[in-house]
Order: structure tokens, then sequence, then C-alpha cells
């Protein structure tokens, strides 16, 4: 579908604001036309009638009436305008977070995080001028030249085929210099796009440039990205100076024609002054919409190009059904029981097989893994043998592209989405910290963060922070629980990241656990403590552990070595041990680092 037709039904579902805009907008062309005939009825009565004061007074009253009424349409019709602009963009603001947040992570990982973020803020607020200008102009640029007409032909029929015959040439213009400022704009928008995400990158990763001393290199290309933004820039704006130029000179050139023709007429005596000055003074009103519509054009050609990228997020299809049907939370904050899956019982993998992109080996192809309650299974193997795909579908980000997932006997596919992650808990390797307090970041699933006093909330988060070892840490910062850390945890070390992870999952008490290398890159002391929370974690879960190390999984019922998408072996950790296998030269090459096997 064209853009500009789905921004129009976007902008329909405020129609009642739009439809107000529109007829405020003609409400004070009508009083515009009515001023303009009462100015040329008074200066007629004035200067050519010999009339005084007393006889026009009454018509001096209505004048400033009428101007007065023009003012407050104006202001009314900016406010409604505004309330378009801002019916719209709440709605797709809502709907782009709901759709990014059923995309899940794995659309995330595919796309640059400033890119996104650009879409998200500069694009929606980017809406504004085409929402609020552009679209009710478009519609008042038919309307009051039509207006201005249907009062003009009774009186001027000739000025008003005038006027008819010139006011398309403004359109022409302005649709033979959009061409080249929407292509123009479209470079704009993607260089503003690319140049947020390098410096969102560059600001990320600035820590380990610095400790490679190429931190003033990144400083240069972030100059020259910057640059080619500025460069784009200035292209519609030179564009954007140049159109308004020539609409400007054509629609004062289309006055003139009208005004040489009423002056000559009255020359000769063939036009009554009244009407000639009536015209007069409508004929650059006349144009003002035309002319308007395309400065406003250039306003929102921005919105329509952030729009398409909008759009492009909106439509993407959800890899997870029912990913989207979120759970609504009452007023009290409590979100309902989750319906569906309560139990999961086994969890089995049959024939499950997954490729990323058609000219990319599969990342699974045949699999079959069974989880039995209560039981830890441990997936080893090489980077790419496809552990975090199978966290993935079990995580339900994903779905395969073949086979099928069952769960007690159900497939897992038929189950809503929200309903089979209230059963799932997730500790990553690197947990993602969020600029909040520390009671937000670890409640995130309570679903009203603000309210303390809900069901007891604050003394549930407590009781998870104290199961994985974080209260007492917790307690030495400034403010506790109610200490604001910074984005990805710029106030915590490593090891107390993990531990709010993990009071994240003691929290969710979910029967299904999938530890992503919990104790890895951390110090004895913190690996200690976070090794007695897992324990504790574990007792009666279901648990998938991936292991980035092997000795990690010593311990777990089953362990399954994936290699090419495949499970190549299968066994105990004595079984895999004593096999002349990958396992075993996993063992040793873990021995050669220095790794104990077993902890």
């Amino acid at each position: 579908m064209n853009l500009d037709r789905r921004l129009l039904r976007e902008a329909w579902a405020a129609r009642a604001a739009l439809l107000l805009t529109i007829a405020l907008g003609l409400a004070s062309a009508i009083l515009l036309v009515w001023q303009a005939y009462l100015i040329s009825e008074v200066l007629s009565r004035v200067f050519l009638g010999g009339n005084g004061l007393s006889d026009v007074r009454h018509r001096l009253l209505l004048l400033a009436l009428l101007a007065t009424g023009r003012a407050g349409l104006g202001w009314l019709g900016h406010v409604a305008a505004h309330r378009v602009a801002s019916q719209v963009k709440s709605e797709i603001r809502e709907r782009l977070a709901a759709q990014l947040l059923a995309l899940g992570p794995l659309y995330a990982t595919g796309e640059r995080t400033g890119e996104l973020i650009t879409v998200v803020t500069e694009g929606i607020e980017a809406l504004e001028a085409y929402l609020a200008q552009y679209l009710p102009q478009i519609a008042l640029a038919a309307l009051v030249p039509l207006t201005f007409l249907t009062f003009v032909f009774p009186l001027e029929p000739l000025s008003a085929v005038v006027m008819l015959l010139t006011a398309p040439v403004i359109p022409l213009f302005m649709v033979l210099i959009g061409q080249a400022a929407r292509a123009l704009t479209l470079r704009q928008w993607t260089a503003l796009g690319r140049m947020s995400a390098h410096f969102l990158d560059r600001l990320q990763g600035l820590p380990t440039l610095k400790i490679l001393g190429r931190s003033r290199d990144q400083g240069l290309a972030i100059a020259e990205v910057s640059d080619r933004y500025r460069q784009a820039t200035m292209s519609v704006l030179r564009v954007a100076f140049l159109s308004a130029m020539a609409l400007e000179l054509v629609a004062t050139l289309s006055t003139a024609i009208v005004a040489v023709q009423v002056g000559l007429r009255l020359l000769y005596g063939r036009m009554d002054f009244q009407y000639a000055f009536f015209v007069l003074l409508l004929a650059p009103e006349f144009y003002l919409p035309l002319r308007l519509l395309g400065s406003r054009f250039h306003a929102g050609t921005e919105g329509a190009q952030a729009a398409k990228r909008i759009f492009e997020v909106l439509e993407s299809p959800v890899c997870v059904p029912g990913a989207a049907d979120y759970v609504v939370t009452g007023q009290s904050g409590e979100a309902p029981a989750p319906q569906g899956v309560l139990v999961p019982g086994v969890v089995e993998f049959q024939g499950v097989a997954y490729r990323y992109r058609p000219d990319l080996q599969p990342a699974l192809h045949g699999l079959d893994l069974r989880l039995d309650p209560s039981s830890m299974v441990g997936l080893v193997g090489p980077s790419g043998s496809g552990k975090t795909t199978i966290a993935r579908m079990l995580l339900r980000f994903m779905e395969p592209q073949e086979g099928r997932i069952l769960a007690d006997g159900r497939p897992l596919s038929s189950i809503p989405a929200p309903a089979w992650r209230s059963c799932t808990a997730w500790v990553p390797q690197t947990p993602t910290i969020f600029r909040a307090t520390v009671w937000e970041n670890i409640s995130l699933d309570l679903k009203a963060p603000g309210d303390r006093s809900t069901c007891g909330c604050r003394d549930r988060v407590m009781w998870a922070a104290q199961q994985a070892h974080a209260h007492t840490f917790i307690q030495a910062l400034p403010n506790g629980y109610d200490t604001v850390i910074g984005e990805h945890g710029a106030r915590l070390s490593g090891g107390q990241i993990q531990r709010i992870a993990l009071a994240r999952a003691f929290l969710r008490d979910a029967p299904i656990l999938v530890l992503d290398e919990a104790t890895a890159n951390l110090d004895p002391e913190h690996e200690r403590l976070i090794q007695d929370a897992i324990e504790r974690l574990i007792s009666g879960r279901t648990v998938l552990l991936i292991a980035h190390r092997v000795g990690t999984v010593a311990r777990a019922d089953r362990i399954h070595v994936l290699g090419g998408g495949r499970i190549v072996e299968s066994g105990t950790h004595l079984e895999l041990s004593h096999q002349n296998g990958v396992y075993r030269r996993l063992l040793m090459a873990c021995a050669m680092d220095g790794e104990g096997q077993t902890r």
C-alpha cells in the first residue's frame, strides 16, 4: 500500500480531530471572504460614496469581530491539528513497542540498536509535521480556493476564470520539486539512522577502545559520519529554500496576472471599484493555501520517510504466534494468572531444524532432545553448534522451521507465548540491566514496580535477593533497593549483575530454567556465591544448562554434545569422559587451559 495512504489510514483513527481541523480552516476561509467584502464595501462607501465614520461604524465593528473570530478559529485549528498528531503518535508508539516486544530479541540482534532507537524516538516525533500540518493542508488546499471561487464567480466571472487557470501551476511546480526533495530526505533520514547506530556502538564500546588505544581514531570516524549527515541535511535545506522561492515566484506572478486584468478593466470602466478591490484582496489569499501546501510538504517529507521505516517494523512477521498477546494488568497492578501451561511436564524436540538464512548452514538439523521434569540437561559444543538456537526455541523467541516441540504431549506452537514464558526463567551469561532502581530491575514480572504495597511485592523482591546472595550488597548501596543503577549495570560489578539476574529467576519461580554459563568470567568469591545460589535455584526444576566450559555440566543428569546442529554424543559426565569422543577432547582442551573438570 502507498505510504501516504497508510499514513492517512492511521490519521483516520483520529478522524474527529482531523475533520474538525479541516472544518475550522474552511470556516476561517469563509470569514476571510466576508472580511474582504466588508473592507471593499467600506472603502467604496467612504472614498467614492462620501460616507462618514458614523455610516460605516457597524461594518467596522463587524470587521473587528470577524478578525477576532478568525484568530480564534486559527488557534482552535492548531489545537485540533496537534490533537490529531498526538493521538496518532501515541497509538503508533504503543503499537511499535508491542511489535518490538513480540518480535523478540532475535529480531533485535539483526538490527542496529541506535537505528531502532532513532525510529522509536526521532522517527515518531517526525510524524508531527506530517500529521498536524501537511495532512490537513492537503484538504484545505483544495477546499479553500474552491470556496473563494464560489463567492468570486457570481461577482466577477472573468477574474474567477483567471484564478482557476493559474492555480494548477503551483501544485505542478510543487510535484516537480518534491520528487527531488523526497529522494534527498530519504538520504538524510538514512544518514541519521546510520549516524545514531554508529555513535551508540562506539559509545558502548568506548572502554574497550580506550584500552586498545583506538578511541581517537573512532572520534575521527564519528566526525566523518556526522559530516555526511550535515551534507545530507544541507542538501535538503537547499532544495527546500529553492522550492519556496519558486512557489513564491509563481504565486506572485499569478497574483500579478489577476491584478493586471483587474486594473485594466477598472481603468476602462468595465468593472466596479468595490468588486475590483474585493478580488485584489482575495487573490493573494487564494494562492496562499497552495503555497502553504508546498512548504508543509517539505516539513512533512521527513515524517513520511520516518513512517516508511516505522511501517517496515510494524509489518515485520512475528515468528512466534500469540507473542503480541500480552497480559493487561488491572488497577491493582496484579497480573491475572496466565492461562494455558502451568506444569509443562516433559518437553521434547522432535526432528527440529532451523536455518537463519538460506545461504548459511543450518543451525539445527533433525534435532531430537528430551527434557524430563526436575532433571538437568547440559548442552556443550563449539560456537555455532546450535546451543543458543535451542535455548531461543525453548524460550519461544523463535519457532522451528521443521519438526516440532512438544510440552507434555501438546505442540508448543499451540500454547500462547505469554503463557509458556510464564513457565520459563532465563539467566543469561550477560544479563541486561536497565537504568532504573535495583527494585525495578529485579521486579520485572511484578507488573507494578512503582507500587511497593501490592501483595507484599517488596518482601518478595527482598526474599529473592537474599536467595541470590544479593541482599547484602544491595543494602550497602546509597539508597538500598531504591538506588538507581546505570545502563548495563554501570555501578555494579560482574558478579553483582549476575546475582541480580539470579534474583529475577528466584522471583519468577518458573518450573523450567535456562542457565547460560552464569558463572563465567567471575572471580572465585563471586563464583562461589553464585554457584551456591544456583544450587538452590535448580532444586525441583527442569534445567537446561548451556555450557561454554565443559566442567560446568559435570553434575548434569544427561549431557548432549552438539556439532553441526545435531547431537553427536549423549550420556552422563562419567560415561562421556571415558569415551574417545568429542566430549573427552573438550575435557582435555579445558585441562590444558587450566580449568578443572568439576567444581
